[in-house]
């Protein structure tokens, strides 16, 4: 009898079991049933990005409504940007998330339109669409309708043209370059070493300098003349006597004037060994297109000047970006000794300087 109670037992026991396995083995067919639709904004939605404004305002806010895929599934959504008439060849996925809707701020949304192809300060047509997957692997992946809206971001890049010439063999993709004020200003500068006869280039659509581009020279049609005006048509090269110049050139059709100032830089000030009195001249280096020298420096304060003179060439603050402007004093803080001292003027309006320990 006992016997008998143990194979009831174990038979009772393989029938559940058994009956529970074929549970657990169940799959669930999932399917593209349905995409998710963008529910706002709207086509033709605008917007104009605002440099000057706080970036982290918010800017723009795509919402959807869910994917279907048949059975209770975690979804996974994409949100694609591409430039109109692009048909997201290359798309940029400007977020991803597992709600059913993204937000951007102004600057968040600036970078993303722009890495999508649109233009600075031009307002340009950008097609949205979500893309929703499934699991890991992203599978069984749907498409949103497209919706277009107008958006007009910008850049905090200054625009720039290139000083191609005899100084460092007449190729404009490696020339030094010089930055206008501001974008659309025409105003543009820079420190350039010259020897001889030099033009300037205008960058392509692309960015890129090279001949073939808008180019300008001196309005004497005679290679070498000097008159200070440029023209794009029938122009000389430009020329100056080896030396380092701060370079003007003015676009403005209405304008079209340029002109080179020989600048010699050098270091002055308390931390110095000759103080207020007198520069310790900086000299170029032609490699690294910077200005330089050795000098025993002890705590306090100092500054760059240029042309041994006050007020037209004196760098001596930093402001918030790292970058040096005219005016003021810098301060040495560090222990007495032989430094390494570094003014780099070769990125236009971004002039920066190190000091480190010989």
């Amino acid at each position: 009898m006992k016997n008998l109670f143990k194979l009831l037992f174990l038979s009772l026991f393989a029938i559940t079991f058994s009956s529970c396995n074929n549970e657990d083995t169940k799959q669930l067919t999932i399917s593209a049933s349905g995409s998710g639709q963008i529910t706002a904004p709207t086509s033709g939605f605008s917007a104009v990005l605002n440099p000057l404004e706080k970036q982290t305002n918010p800017a723009l806010t795509v919402t959807w409504s869910p994917a279907d895929y048949g059975v209770p599934t975690a979804i996974n959504y994409k949100v694609e940007f591409a430039k109109s008439g692009t048909n997201f060849a290359t798309p940029f996925v400007a977020g991803s998330t597992s709600n059913t809707s993204l937000s951007w701020t102004v600057g968040e949304l600036n970078g993303a339109v722009t890495s999508a192809g649109l233009d600075p300060f031009v307002q340009g047509s950008l097609d949205i669409r979500i893309i929703s997957t499934v699991g890991t692997t992203e599978s069984t992946p749907q498409l949103s309708d497209i919706i277009t809206v107008l958006i007009t971001p910008f850049t905090t890049a200054l625009p720039k043209i290139a000083v191609p010439g005899n100084h460092q063999g007449w190729d404009p993709p490696t020339a030094p370059l010089l930055a206008s004020s501001g974008f659309g200003a025409t105003d543009y500068e820079g420190y350039v070493w010259l020897d001889g006869q030099f033009k300037f280039v205008a960058p392509n659509e692309n960015g890129a300098f090279q001949w073939g581009n808008l180019d300008w020279g001196d309005a004497s049609g005679i290679d070498g003349v000097v008159t200070g005006v440029l023209v794009a048509e029938g122009e000389g090269n430009s020329t100056a006597d080896a030396g380092y110049y701060l370079v003007k050139a003015n676009t403005d059709p209405a304008v079209l004037t340029y002109s080179t100032t020989a600048v010699s830089w050098g270091i002055i000030g308390a931390a110095t060994p000759t103080g207020w009195d007198s520069d310790t001249d900086l000299v170029y280096n032609p490699i690294t297109r910077t200005l330089s020298v050795d000098i025993n420096l002890v705590p306090g304060d100092f500054k760059f000047r240029g042309n041994n003179q006050w007020a037209q060439f004196d760098l001596g603050t930093v402001d918030a970006d790292g970058f040096l402007q005219f005016g003021g004093n810098l301060t040495f803080g560090g222990s007495a000794g032989n430094y390494h001292v570094v003014l780099d003027l070769s990125n236009p309006r971004a002039y920066t300087f190190s000091i480190t320990a010989n």
